[in-house]
Order: structure tokens, then C-alpha cells, then sequence
């Protein structure tokens, strides 16, 4: 079967953009980034791609807060053509910057805010696939993903936390430790869907063990890589 055709969305700021490379080449996909006023000026560019990625990073400097200037650049430039790819059932990630846009561009729900602690964290954190999830992105998924994050504003908040899980669009939770004050230990989020994906950590920084911290002492594991979950989209986007 050929292999998958991908997007790396990117913006001013955006600085994980080749990482999402890195982990979409690993698990298979011809990959190419392209920046957001790219995507605006041809949307066409996403007629004969079967899965995007919108990457992390501090887009245009989180001006007016994390994510939303390339929100807006989405939404208004593109906000038609990226509609049009998700009701294809074609797979949209969001991670970390890429989560904080998607949801501030109305794609998926609930917001980012501040964390807790009133500081930006960086560290590795384990998250839980909920078994209930709708998402494409996790399908399989029952040991834990080790991977980092690196955000001052990954606060999950969400007016019905319980309706959403409910609604099976809770993907992600954070095990043992919750390092931003997310609601109900969410990391994770879908569209009702499921093939629209967000979360604050990074699968793309656990693409091969050596990468955990503790992988000299017996710590990670493949069964734990980040990478696992670009398996799956992978996979689904090949059967779309």
C-alpha cells in the first residue's frame, strides 16, 4: 500500500514543526511543512493530503494568548477547506500550540488556560488512553504513553467535563500527576468524530526509546512511545 501523504501545518513561532516530521516519516507518511499563510494563499494543498498536523511551538509569540493569531489565520483562511477534511474523515492533530489553536478555532471544545501553578512546566508525564474514546488516534492503545511537555498554558478547561467523556471526546488523561491543573486530569481531547485530535504533551519527542530519560535504567519501553499513537492515524488515514 503507498504510503500516506501528510501535512505539518506551521506558523511564526511554531518550533516542533520538523519533529512532527520525524515521527510521521518514522511511522510511514511523505511528509512536507507548510506555513499557515501558505495554506491560505492554495487550500488546495489539502485536496490530496490524507492526514495534518498542526505543531507546537509559541506561534506569533502567543500575541493576544497561546494559539490564537494562527487560529484566527486558520479559521478565516481556511476555516472551509479544513472543515471540508475533517468531514472527509480525513485525521487532524493538534499538539501542544497546535491543541491550544484548534481549540481557540472552534474545532475542538473547551479552552486552554494558565497552568496551576502560574509558570511554564517542563517534564516527561504518563498518559491513559480512555477506553471509551471515540478517537481514531488511540484505537488499541492499553499501555500508557510516556512522553514530555514543554507549555505555560496547558490548562484544560471545559464546562461539562463528564458530558464530554460522556460523548466519548475525553482521549487523554494524566496519570498519578496532573502538571497544569487540567479538569478531570484531561490531556487529551476528539471531536465528536474522533478523527480530530488535541493534546498538550508531545508523542513526537518519544518516537524511539533511547529518547525517555530513564531509558538506561530500565525506564520507557516501545510499548510506551509516543510514537504509537501516529501509528494509528497513520493506519486510519490509509483506510479513509
Amino acid at each position: 500500500m503507498s504510503r500516506v501523504r501528510a501535512l505539518v501545518i506551521a506558523g511564526p513561532g511554531t518550533n516542533r514543526d520538523h519533529d512532527v516530521v520525524d515521527a510521521l516519516e518514522l511511522a510511514g507518511a511523505d511528509t512536507r511543512i507548510v506555513l499557515a499563510s501558505e495554506l491560505v494563499a492554495e487550500p488546495a494543498m489539502l485536496d490530496d493530503v490524507g492526514l495534518a498536523v498542526v505543531a507546537g511551538g509559541f506561534s506569533y509569540a502567543d500575541s493576544l494568548g497561546a494559539g490564537r493569531m494562527l487560529a484566527l489565520d486558520l479559521a478565516l483562511g481556511v476555516g472551509d477547506a479544513l472543515r471540508g477534511f475533517v468531514a472527509d474523515g480525513r485525521p487532524l492533530l493538534g499538539i501542544c500550540n497546535g491543541f491550544q489553536v484548534l481549540t481557540a478555532a472552534g474545532i475542538l471544545p473547551g479552552a486552554l488556560g494558565h497552568n496551576a501553578q502560574g509558570r511554564f512546566d517542563c517534564r516527561w508525564v504518563v498518559l491513559d488512553a480512555v477506553p471509551s474514546s471515540v478517537s481514531v488516534w488511540t484505537m488499541g492503545l492499553d499501555a500508557p504513553i510516556h512522553c514530555p511537555i514543554a507549555h505555560g498554558e496547558g490548562r484544560y478547561v471545559h464546562p461539562d467535563p463528564d458530558g464530554l467523556a460522556a460523548n466519548g471526546q475525553v482521549v487523554l488523561r494524566y496519570r498519578s500527576t496532573n502538571p497544569n491543573g487540567s479538569v478531570a486530569d484531561i490531556a487529551g481531547v476528539c471531536d465528536p468524530s474522533g478523527v480530530v485530535l488535541g493534546l498538550m504533551p508531545h508523542p513526537e519527542n518519544h518516537i524511539v526509546a533511547r529518547q525517555h530519560p530513564r531509558h538506561s535504567r530500565g525506564g520507557g519501553g516501545e510499548e510506551h512511545l509516543g510514537l504509537r499513537l501516529v501509528h494509528n492515524g497513520i493506519r486510519y488515514a490509509k483506510g479513509v
